[in-house]
């Protein structure tokens, strides 16, 4: 028998697919009748799917004979697992679980559904702690198959085993994490927000062209700022300042005065209307991309001998049909074209000896084969007749092209490298495997691939250049390379050890 209090949508999709598991189930929710109503959706929602063929009557049947409402605790007696899932405040959980152990038998064990809360702190309320656990849930629950496994400090490994377990025959996947602000995938998705966010806030680029790279390049479903406007500033935003505060004010969490502002103004994203963008019968708003510069000529173009991936520049501008240089240094008219890791292109062109006012950047972290856009950025003083022939250039065989501001790092650069830089701080501290890691981001953030296997594909020692190269750029802590990465850099960040 399991009980699970609380009858919002997170306790409603907790206690469907629990029933449909083969488990009983008692829904209980301190709101007069809301439990009731829960149960009738539930049970409606089975009738759906009755009718669409993927329940049958016997089924139908057996999930709702399972499936009760309860009046107060004392129904949850004999329980052999509690599922709290009320509001998301530590004195109204600590208070539930302190009153369901003096109901429930001993041997009875207790579970939260926190998404931001410590579990230690919970179960902390408890005379014996060692019988409670985390059991994150996503939203909607039926839909989302990961589900959070949190060991608490004085958890019982027994039980994180046997829940498990139990999450396994739901037909969700399990991943084991200890507690820590965020568990694993609130953690691990502070990289693709905040730093988009960062960008932004320097003028680097706007929301769209932030979205449309991510999406083009990295291959990301969703933007951040889309996913930001999905999600709501209301949830999202305070998600950010938790964990930050809870991590003693470590600058990677850093939250951002962007989203502080909409949150303040009512600008929550799809759920107001508007937020990073206005919505039009539940259509996003986005602004036109800037059109393709016409340019009578385009002059040569010459290759920093430094670039990364040179020889794929070279092949791309052949098959675009530039005018390529070879020479030892660019002639006075050449578009001068420059490919760094992390550093800005005013401090290539400095460093290299080019003219600032011809030089223009390329991003090459992602391999040009897979991308659906080029992004170029300018220098302060590069020359408008430069960056519209350079834009011109590799618009020519129909492939998208933003051109972005100066910054330390292009925008895919600086968020993957972010992204892979927390998944490895993640794993210095041992608060899940990289296997659970992997799993986790790709099921629960919907990622085109795990921060560790995204850090392989595009070179570890990439990742490692780009955040060295920031660090020396901005002289901002956030960019410390997480020790678990600096080792791996070398032997690749996805290899099983038996350290792990």
């Amino acid at each position: 028998m399991v009980g699970v209090v609380g009858a919002g949508a997170m306790g409603r999709g907790i206690a469907q697919m629990m029933a449909q598991a083969g488990s009983k189930v008692r829904l209980l929710d301190a709101q007069p009748g809301m439990a009731q109503r829960a149960h009738d959706a539930i049970v409606e929602q089975w009738h759906r799917q009755v009718s669409k063929n993927r329940m049958d009557a016997n089924q139908l049947a057996a999930c709702t004979g399972r499936l009760q409402t309860a009046q107060g605790l004392s129904d949850l007696a004999d329980c052999d697992l509690v599922v709290e899932a009320i509001v998301e405040r530590l004195d109204a959980k600590q208070a539930l679980v302190r009153e369901l152990e003096a109901v429930l038998r001993p041997e009875a064990a207790l579970a939260s559904n926190t998404s931001s809360l410590s579990v230690t702190a919970i179960a902390a309320a408890l005379h014996n702690p060692r019988r409670m656990a985390g059991l994150h849930f996503f939203n909607p629950v039926p839909v989302m198959k990961l589900v959070e496994v949190v060991a608490g400090l004085q958890t019982d490994p027994a039980l994180c085993t046997a829940l498990a377990a139990q999450v396994r025959q739901m037909g969700h996947t399990p991943v084991q994490a200890q507690d820590s602000p965020g568990f694993i995938v609130n953690h691990a998705g502070r990289g693709y927000t905040t730093e988009a966010l960062r960008i932004v806030d320097e003028g680097v680029a706007d929301f769209a062209t932030v979205d449309r790279i991510l999406r083009d390049q990295a291959g990301f479903k969703l933007g951040p700022f889309e996913l930001l406007d999905l999600t709501g500033l209301d949830v999202s935003h305070p998600v950010m300042e938790s964990i930050y505060h809870q991590y003693h004010e470590e600058p990677r969490y850093r939250p951002s005065v962007l989203t502080a502002q909409r949150l303040a103004g009512g600008l929550l994203g799809r759920k107001t209307g508007e937020g990073f963008y206005r919505y039009v019968d539940s259509a996003a708003q986005v602004p036109d991309e800037a059109p393709t510069p016409v340019v009578d000529v385009i002059p040569p173009v010459w290759v920093s001998p430094r670039a990364a991936r040179r020889p794929e520049i070279y092949q791309m501008l052949k098959n675009l049909g530039a005018d390529i240089e070879t020479g030892a240094a660019p002639s006075a008219s050449a578009i001068i074209l420059v490919a760094p890791l992390g550093f800005d292109i005013t401090t290539v062109a400095v460093v290299e000896r080019l003219d600032p006012a011809r030089t223009i950047g390329i991003d090459m972290l992602v391999e040009e084969a897979a991308t659906r856009r080029r992004v170029l950025a300018t220098n302060p003083v590069t020359r408008a007749d430069i960056r519209d022939a350079a834009h011109a250039l590799m618009a020519r065989d129909g492939k998208a092209v933003s051109v972005v501001r100066d910054s330390g790092g292009f925008v895919t650069q600086r968020v993957v490298a972010t992204i892979v830089n927390i998944a490895s701080d993640i794993c210095q501290q041992r608060i899940c495997s990289p296997r659970d890691l992997e799993t986790a981001v790709t099921l629960g953030l919907g990622y085109p691939l795990g921060p560790l296997a995204m850090g392989d594909r595009w070179g570890p020692t990439n990742i490692l250049e780009v955040l060295f190269n920031m660090q020396t750029v901005y002289g901002d802590p956030r960019y410390r390379p997480s020790p678990w990465l600096r080792r791996r850099g070398a032997i690749g960040l996805s290899l099983q050890h038996e350290e792990e």
